[in-house]
């Protein structure tokens, strides 16, 4: 993993805008199971992943992925690959939404409705096929070739992760179901790793899902959950080394009051005892642009790469290239500026055919980002 040894470099959290056209059509039959020609599909997903790794390298985005346009959602694309899943589970509002059910109705007319199925898990797990994962590898090299990268990511979801979505119905404890699904992942993780990609777990399980997938746990208990779900990740990244893997923390990439998001004092403890070496978190948003003070409090291993998101992705603002180096700053500050890369608050599609970001605005948000660290290094280099 590279290091902003004479600059800032700029990343983001993974995915990205799927404006290929018929490319979330075809997603959405995929994920329902309906007929459709596979060799358009194959042809659609392609196509798409060499739009955006070219779109990223003309931004000028030092760490790119393949925006995750193989992906009908970061959370529960997993059921191509794995047996065990079956049903589709009404979701509970998250608690900050749970009383305005006006402001949900109108905000799903925003966003639009999910579409993809939110399935349970209700058989033992295992490997049904790892071909998708192995096309999304291909298609990633190959676009990275074509727009000259010789570094890129690709997002995985956790253990901890899948089990905040797809919730248990069959093992006997969510101790089981957690330790089932990391030994089954580690097979993913390892193959993206040998790929020659970097590897980026997903883990809003250890943040989000206090207010949303695991809402009816107290806080204690949540926080023990989630030192369980970082042990499971822990040990299926047995075999891949710490500097080639990152990790995401969110609270949630929504618009709403997020008043019940617990606080990053209280979970970093927890996730820093995580494998990886790079960790995104946000940064930025009204909620947690104040938590960078927190940061000059905590133990952060010397190993740690901080890639605090610098840009938001549930605004359509597009912020200041000052306000982005402004970011970057605070946390050089606290770790040294080699140890900081300029990221986002979180993925800008991140459900195929859902959210409020405007694809364009997106791109332009992301451009500011590489402007903000170049304007960040001018300062910091001089």
């Amino acid at each position: 993993m590279r290091q902003s040894t004479d600059r800032i470099l700029t990343t983001h959290v993974g995915s990205l805008p799927r404006t290929r056209p018929g490319l979330i059509e075809a997603l959405l039959k995929k994920d329902r199971g309906e007929a459709q020609d596979e060799g358009a599909y194959v042809r659609t997903i392609a196509a798409a992943v060499d739009d955006v790794m070219a779109r990223q390298a003309k931004i000028g985005i030092d760490v790119p992925s393949d925006g995750e346009q193989g992906k009908v959602s970061y959370s529960t694309y997993m059921m191509d690959r794995l047996n065990g899943f079956g049903g589709d589970v009404p979701r509970k509002p998250a608690l900050d939404l749970k009383d305005y059910p006006d402001f949900r109705a109108r905000l799903t007319k925003m966003t639009g409705e999910q579409q993809f199925r939110r399935a349970s898990c209700i058989a033992p797990i295992s490997v049904k096929s790892w071909e998708p994962l192995k096309a999304d590898i291909a298609n990633e090299l190959s676009a990275m070739k074509k727009a000259g990268y010789t570094e890129a990511f690709m997002n995985a979801a956790s253990p901890g992760l899948i089990s905040a979505f797809q919730t248990n119905k069959y093992y006997k404890t969510h101790e089981e179901y957690v330790w089932a699904l990391a030994a089954v992942m580690r097979e993913e993780y390892e193959l993206i790793a040998a790929s020659g990609l970097l590897l980026q777990l997903d883990c809003p399980d250890l943040a989000m899902a206090h207010h949303t997938g695991f809402q009816d746990l107290s806080e204690t208990d949540f926080l023990k959950r989630a030192a369980l779900h970082v042990e499971a990740m822990n040990h299926a990244l047995q075999n891949v080394p710490a500097e080639r893997c990152r990790m995401h923390i969110c609270w949630g990439n929504y618009e709403g009051p997020h008043d019940h998001d617990i606080a990053l004092e209280k979970i970093a403890p927890v996730f820093l005892k995580a494998k990886p070496q790079a960790i995104l978190f946000e940064a930025s948003n009204p909620r947690h642009d104040h938590e960078w003070a927190v940061w000059r409090e905590l133990k952060i291993p010397n190993d740690k790469i901080l890639v605090p998101g610098t840009i938001t992705s549930a605004s359509n603002y597009v912020e200041h290239p000052e306000f982005v180096a402004q970011h970057i700053e605070r946390f050089a500050a606290i770790v040294g500026k080699e140890r900081v890369i300029a990221g986002s608050d979180c993925g800008f599609g991140t459900f195929a055919g859902v959210g409020k970001m405007d694809p364009e605005i997106s791109y332009k948000k992301l451009a500011s980002l590489v402007e903000g660290a170049a304007l960040a290094s001018q300062r910091l280099w001089s």
